[in-house]
């Protein structure tokens, strides 16, 4: 089957790069526990470079982190939809639309360290042994 529909412009393509790039940088500045995220990535990243970790160690890791930095953004997503739909009345629902958006965040960052646990811990074992 055809698809009639007009490519999309470069205009428009680099319109949604700035747009989700302005969600971004809006995220890294507002949300304490996305920088948290950053910064702690950065220090696994740099620790990976110094261990010299395989192919498939680096795949592993960068998916760990890319899926805790997509949590956080989705969960921001969460809190300020909810935010804009309820404008700071008490609702149970919205709380806990909340909630477990946040417990998806640290369910994610939960398998994140046990991942990290499994790809550092052979390398440290070897430093020490």
């Amino acid at each position: 089957m055809k698809n009639n529909a007009p490519l999309q412009s470069r205009q428009t393509r680099t319109n949604s790069f700035r747009v989700a790039a302005s969600g971004l940088v809006h995220t890294a500045r507002s949300q304490p526990n996305f920088q948290l995220q950053i910064v702690a990535g950065l220090i696994v990243l740099a620790a990976a470079v110094l261990f010299g970790f395989s192919r498939m160690e680096w795949l592993v890791l960068i998916i760990t982190l890319s899926l805790v930095l997509v949590a956080e953004l989705l969960n921001t997503v969460v809190e300020i939809v909810v935010d804009l739909a309820v404008k700071e009345r008490l609702i149970p629902e919205a709380k806990l639309a909340k909630d477990v958006s946040a417990a998806a965040v640290l369910l994610t960052s939960f398998f994140a360290l046990v991942t990290g646990v499994i790809l550092f811990a052979p390398h440290l074992w070897s430093l020490a042994g």
